[in-house]
């Protein structure tokens, strides 16, 4: 993924840096997006509009021991999804509001009709810190 946000930037540095109190996530969630949800989490996320659009919780393996790189372990999937056209994915630390941790640019966007599925395979998700 392209970048961090600024929420975790900041509670990054305060972890390493000013030894604050655990803060990581229970759990991460990705989300579909119609514009970069930037770093200050202003973009547009997929709205449901009477269909069942959700973040979908994410599992990650462990960051490579060199590269600094970790994938998603499983196929991320959406069903059922509203019209709009897919242009990013963020990384979200809850499965609604929350905080926006990472954010990129699909590779392609994805126009989506009515009741449309997209998934995103295993390994497709990458985010590296190096």
């Amino acid at each position: 993924m392209a970048e961090m946000s600024d929420y975790l930037e900041n509670k990054i540095l305060d972890y390493v840096l000013r030894n604050t109190a655990d803060w990581a996530p229970t759990a991460v969630y990705t989300a579909l997006h119609t514009a970069d949800p930037a770093d200050d989490e202003s973009g547009a996320e997929v709205s449901a509009g009477g269909y069942t659009y959700a973040r979908q919780q994410t599992a990650f393996d462990a960051a490579h021991a060199t590269t600094g790189v970790t994938q998603n372990t499983d196929v991320e999937t959406w069903t059922n999804l509203p019209a709009c056209t897919v242009t990013h994915i963020g990384i979200w630390d809850a499965v609604s509001s929350g905080n926006l941790l990472f954010h990129t640019a699909v590779n392609s966007s994805k126009t989506v009709a009515n009741g449309d599925t997209i998934s995103i395979a295993a390994g497709a998700i990458t985010i590296t810190l190096a």
